[in-house]
């Protein structure tokens, strides 16, 4: 045979038997013994014959195929996260469909759209940009979700839920600097649209408030979540506030981001400004000063995601997990 692709029909002509016996043979089927069963899957081998996964879906309505939602693949927390579960989708046999966002929310939409499309058995979801009016119709569609660091718009027999805990792990980041005696503490967040940034904020403020630290808005400046998002927005923080004295930032990107913007005006780090990322990057450990960081092990957060995300598959019969990851501050030379 010289076509590049061999059917099910080349083995069934070379076993001479039908395409019937050849499918029963393939996927286990009664109605054939053990012998014949055998034969074939023997010529299929030798023939290099692959079943057609799609062909077998449109029977079985198993696609084995999971999808995957990340807002910036380029970003190393996503990257992580997806590397975690995509580990835990190959080793149940599951193929990711993996889509890219680029961080805005009618690509989310339309990801969410796709794999409708592909009749897909069930997503991981990183949706930064939707409200919760604009997902729940594709969290009632779609047949398994779950969420990350997202919360639930209503009750779903079939929608889990990962979290981390962004407001308690910012709280934590104001005692420690106050504690090493910071009181001029500002906050760079993420996107105001952005769910994790909204969390930051909020702890931010309730941090300020239990440590007796004042809030104004002069404190807080919003960017976007990339190196040079934090530089921007630390040198705006420096004309707004110009003594200020630590930095808690929204991501480890946008603290990298404010140690370039403190070198570029002359501050010293830690000893003018005290800098604080999140997420623990690879990046956080190599940089001079090392950067301080709230710690998430993200690969295993991946593997978190995707295992809920079978057991919902599977119908384990319990209720959907609600997961919520605590970060842990882990203590460097910027702060």
């Amino acid at each position: 045979m010289n076509r590049n692709r061999i059917t099910i029909a080349d083995v069934a002509a070379a076993a001479g038997v039908s395409l019937m016996t050849v499918s029963r043979a393939m996927n286990d089927r009664d109605g054939i013994n053990s012998e014949t069963r055998t034969r074939i899957l023997k010529i299929a081998e030798d023939l290099g014959y692959h079943p057609s996964q799609l062909a077998r879906g449109l029977v079985t309505r198993q696609t084995s195929t999971l999808g995957l939602v990340m807002p910036d693949v380029a970003n190393p927390f996503f990257a992580q996260i997806a590397r975690g579960a995509e580990d835990i989708a190959y080793q149940h046999d599951y193929n990711l469909f993996l889509i890219n966002t680029a961080e805005d929310a009618q690509r989310e939409k339309d990801a969410l759209r796709s794999l409708l499309e592909k009749e897909i058995e069930g997503a991981v979801l990183c949706s930064s940009r939707l409200s919760q009016e604009e997902m729940l119709p594709y969290l009632n569609s779609l047949p398994a979700v779950v969420l990350v660091n997202r919360d639930l718009p209503e009750a779903n027999p079939k929608v889990a839920t990962l979290n981390v805990n962004d407001s308690g792990g910012t709280e934590l980041a104001v005692r420690y600097l106050v504690e090493h005696k910071r009181h001029k503490i500002a906050l760079i967040a993420g996107p105001e649209n952005s769910v994790s940034s909204k969390r930051r904020l909020f702890g931010f403020e309730e941090g300020c408030r239990q440590n007796g630290l004042g809030c104004r808005a002069a404190q807080i400046v919003h960017g976007s979540p990339t190196t040079q998002g934090g530089e921007e927005a630390a040198m705006c923080l420096f004309k707004q506030l110009p003594d200020v004295d630590a930095i808690i930032a929204f991501n480890d990107l946008m603290g990298v981001g404010a140690m370039r913007a403190c070198l570029q005006t002359g501050r010293s780090i830690p000893q003018q400004v005290a800098v604080i990322g999140a997420d623990d990057i690879p990046l956080a450990a190599l940089t001079n000063p090392g950067l301080t960081t709230l710690h998430i092990d993200l690969a295993a957060l991946g593997e978190k995601a995707m295992t809920a995300l079978l057991q919902l598959i599977n119908g384990s019969g319990e209720p959907p997990e609600q997961i919520v990851v605590q970060s842990e501050l882990l203590v460097r030379q910027s702060a």
